[in-house]
């Protein structure tokens, strides 16, 4: 009789735990098909508008496949993935601390969403050696709410997760604010001592397919990296993202 229970017991922990991750998963994809319908609408509009039409400025949707999208616009290109899998926060991450989370811990378990920041020509000139950087990531959990990890104006933001639902509003100013926070993230010149040598080998080679990587901030730190590193020193050493 025990063992029939104890049977049970697992069978139903089994299920639980499959339908939380399953619904998590639903809202994420949902949430990604919103990201890609929005972004292809604001592709649209700008075609559209009178500062297109006279212009070579780009801002293109690019479909990468079920779980990318690509947004490239003046120089740049946004790459959103969605991952496959969900995922639950360690137990020192903030989030943990939550009245929110506290009160159903099945809420802490979300979907990620992640946004990359690449140049444009470093898919043009195929230059496999350029870094591309996260500039935030989406997590949204079973209620269908969200919030982000990220830079600037992503990170700022949205931090309310028992508030703030995910909707084709928040897609919107989401993305915007991902666009926005890009166009101000500015290519940097790389410190002198990362520069000064070069190989025969490379400069042999035409400068599309160097492999001298590129990005905005090689050999530098974002200054919020820098802030949250100290921080983290006089916390214990968990270092938000």
């Amino acid at each position: 009789m025990e063992t029939d229970q104890l049977t049970t017991d697992l069978f139903r922990a089994i299920f639980e735990k499959a339908s939380l991750k399953q619904n998590v998963y639903d809202n994420t994809y949902k949430t990604f098909s919103v990201f890609k319908s929005v972004i292809k609408q604001l592709a649209k509009e700008f075609q559209e508008s009178k500062l297109y039409k006279n212009s070579n400025i780009t801002f293109e949707y690019k479909n990468r496949g079920e779980f990318e999208v690509e947004l490239k616009f003046a120089g740049d290109i946004l790459i959103f993935i969605m991952h496959t899998n969900v995922f639950e926060f360690s137990r020192d991450h903030e989030v943990m601390k939550l009245p929110y989370i506290k009160e159903d811990a099945d809420r802490s378990y979300c979907g990620v969403i992640n946004i990359y920041n690449f140049l444009g020509d470093s898919f043009k000139y195929k230059r496999i050696n350029d870094l591309g950087y996260l500039i935030g990531r989406v997590f949204i959990n079973k209620d269908n709410h969200y919030f982000i990890e990220g830079k600037r104006e992503l990170g700022q933001l949205y931090r309310r997760f028992d508030k703030a639902l995910m909707t084709e509003e928040a897609a919107h100013k989401l993305i915007t604010s991902a666009v926005s926070y890009t166009l101000n993230f500015d290519l940097l010149t790389p410190p002198y001592e990362e520069v000064k040598l070069l190989t025969v080998q490379q400069i042999q080679t035409t400068l599309d397919n160097m492999k001298i990587r590129t990005g905005k901030r090689l050999g530098f730190k974002f200054q919020a990296d820098k802030e949250e590193e100290e921080k983290a020193e006089t916390d214990g050493g968990v270092i938000p993202k």
